[in-house]
């Protein structure tokens, strides 16, 4: 049997529907249970909540005064800049662990890439730092 006999042969197992159906029933399985338990979790509440409602329940405040002020108090646009600047280091370091991994095939041009990366994270960082936005008022 030479080599071309060989893969025609596997891809005709692969491709068999018996192959297939024994691969992916473990997921199909895990998939069918994950879908019904979360719609029985979600249809529990509705099924066992207590359909009595009365003034004092379905008042904004329980605590015997009314509240006062804004109920809602609003977030400085500071905590989202950090957030951001969170997320995209903490991806840098995602991309960083692969690279670093696969620096000895990659060669000199995704060495290179990645510098070109780093810059681009630096440049962007140094501009946030600049305009005030890990600066806490």
């Amino acid at each position: 049997m030479n080599c071309r006999e060989l893969a025609t042969e596997v891809v005709k197992n692969i491709a068999s529907p018996e192959f297939v159906s024994s691969q992916y029933f473990p997921i199909l399985l895990f998939m069918t249970v994950v879908i019904g338990l979360s719609c029985m979790i979600m249809a529990i509440p509705f099924l066992l909540r207590k359909l009595r409602h009365d003034s004092e329940k379905n008042s904004p405040y329980e605590c015997g005064f009314e509240g006062e002020g804004k109920v809602r108090s609003e977030f400085d646009v500071q905590f989202y800049l950090v957030a951001i600047l969170f997320i995209i280091f903490d991806l840098e370091v995602a991309f960083l662990f692969p690279w670093a991994v696969s620096l000895g095939k990659i060669g000199v041009i995704g060495f290179w890439s990645m510098m070109v990366f780093l810059a681009l994270l630096t440049v962007g960082f140094i501009y946030e730092w600049k305009r005030g936005a890990l600066e806490w008022k």
